[in-house]
Order: C-alpha cells, then structure tokens, then sequence
C-alpha cells in the first residue's frame, strides 16, 4: 500500500541543489518545444538522465503548483458490486468534479478505472483524498497519473 503522508515544502530557488533547478530546466524546455526529447534537454543543461528522472516527479515549480487543478488517477480495484459508484461518491465528497471515467471490463475478478479529476473545489488535501481512496476496501492500489491545469 502506498504511502500519502508525505510532506510537502516551500523552498527558495537559491538553496536548491543545482540537479534539481536543471531538471526544472529539462521541464520547461519540454513543455516549450525546446527539446524533442529528454536525451536533447539534459544534454542542453548538463544534467545526467538519471538525474533527471530521479527528480521530475518531486520538484515543481512554485507557480505550476498553484494552478494545478486536474488530476488523473489510476486505479487497480477488485470487481464488486457497487465499487465504481463508492469510489466516485468518495471523489465527489471531497469536492472533486468528475471529468472523464474509463473502466475495462473485468479480468479474474480485477478491473482497472481511470479517472480524471478537477481539484478546484477540493476541500480536502491531495493526499488525504489519495489515503481516503487507498483505503476502500475493494482498491487495491492508486497512482496519480497526471496532473495538469
């Protein structure tokens, strides 16, 4: 089971070890088209692969953080009666509007359900909401796929 009780930290650019403001670096250039690849752009700023991948799921740009609202889940659930409509009531207590859903048909008793979110009017924490989900019974895991405004 995964763990949501990670914390998060407001830190100034200046005391930031130099991998993680050139993986920042990496992610504009993607984002902009300045690099076709992720070989290109850490080529381009002088930071390793690894490097790279070790940090662009955990740093962030103070701004890109303020306007995320949508957020894509993926979820690996036991096939019981009544799963789906629990788990969008969860989504929806929160405060969370329901944007797309997609589920596969059940395979030896396990379906998997994507869904994406708008967070805007969450009333609740990111990752309380994540550790509400985990927590169902018939979830048998949960990832954040994306997030993105």
């Amino acid at each position: 089971m995964a763990d949501y009780s990670e914390k998060f930290y407001l830190v100034r650019s200046d005391i930031l070890p130099e991998a993680m403001k050139k993986t920042l670096d990496v992610k504009t250039m993607i984002d902009r088209g300045k690099a076709d690849s992720v070989y290109e752009a850490v080529q381009s700023v002088g930071l390793s692969r690894s490097a790279f991948y070790k940090y662009k799921d955990a740093v962030y740009p103070f701004q890109a953080m303020v306007k995320e609202q949508i957020v894509t889940l993926f979820f690996h659930l036991e096939d019981e009666k009544g799963s789906l409509s629990r788990l969008l009531s969860v989504a929806a207590d929160s405060g969370c509007n329901v944007l797309t859903i997609h589920q596969t048909i059940p395979i030896q008793g396990k379906a998997n359900v994507t869904l994406s979110l708008n967070t805007a009017g969450m009333s609740m924490g990111m990752n309380q909401l994540m550790q509400e989900l985990q927590d169902l019974s018939f979830v048998d895991n949960v990832e954040v796929l994306s997030s993105g405004a």
